[in-house]
């Protein structure tokens, strides 16, 4: 199917739109003493909370493929990102339905979400939903809670945290979140239970901007064939 033919298709499955939603916010954090990782932790998720909408420039590697757009989100559960690579692909979820246009092959994912989707997409982007990840998942500094450089190549400081998981029911083994000094998430990488590396990058980032319900809408072309519920059975 072509470069990002199967393989897209494929990390549009195992990655879930709660991640996204997750682990895409920008936290604006004051200048403060040197807090343990669980406080630091519960300090992004109060913050978290406010957050109304945002945007940014977002990279998402899993092995050698990369996808490249622009990402908005809206409190509480909505999100779009309009990609440049694969060009003119779209994914875009009302909280409700998940819809994807692969337009290389002029097709429509429709996934409708289950109530406990919705709940997680609902209640991931906000304090609470933190707090209920933190029960699942181990918080730590990766390092220290002294900055670091983001990786060997780029010198940018971040503040590193490390999520394992506590247990194998969850979908990750270890979420690693990099906060730069300007207090937003600049990077997160996850490992899967495969031992796959999800990688994703946030620049650009431009917070509570006002951003219009319609902007979550999507008029998918009349002419792509549409596929119903590719990531799971929906519910009654």
């Amino acid at each position: 199917m072509g470069k990002y033919g199967a393989n897209t298709l494929k990390t549009l499955r195992w990655i879930p739109p709660t991640l996204v939603l997750l682990l895409a916010g920008p936290f604006a954090l004051p200048a403060q003493e040197i807090l343990t990782a669980e406080n630091f932790f519960d300090e992004v998720s109060a913050r978290y909370g406010k957050i109304q909408d945002y945007s940014a420039r977002v990279s998402i590697s899993r092995g050698q493929e990369t996808m490249k757009g622009k990402l908005y989100y809206k409190s509480p559960n909505k999100l779009r990102i309009d990609f440049t690579d694969p060009a003119e692909q779209v994914l875009v979820t009302d909280g409700e339905q998940l819809t994807v246009y692969v337009p290389k092959y002029e097709v429509i994912l429709l996934q409708k979400l289950k109530k406990r989707s919705q709940a997680a997409l609902a209640s991931m982007a906000s304090a609470q939903g933190l707090n209920l990840l933190k029960r699942s998942y181990a918080v730590a500094y990766l390092i220290g809670p002294d900055y670091v450089n983001l990786d060997e190549v780029s010198k940018e400081p971040v503040k590193k945290l490390r999520l394992t998981s506590r247990s194998t029911a969850e979908g990750f083994r270890q979420i690693t979140i990099a906060v730069g000094k300007n207090g937003l998430i600049r990077r997160i990488s996850a490992v899967t239970l495969n031992y796959e590396e999800f990688v994703m990058d946030l620049t650009e980032i431009t917070v509570n901007q006002n951003i219009p319900d319609t902007r979550f809408k999507y008029d998918a072309p009349a002419y792509a064939n549409v596929y119903q519920n590719f990531l799971f059975d929906a519910e009654e």
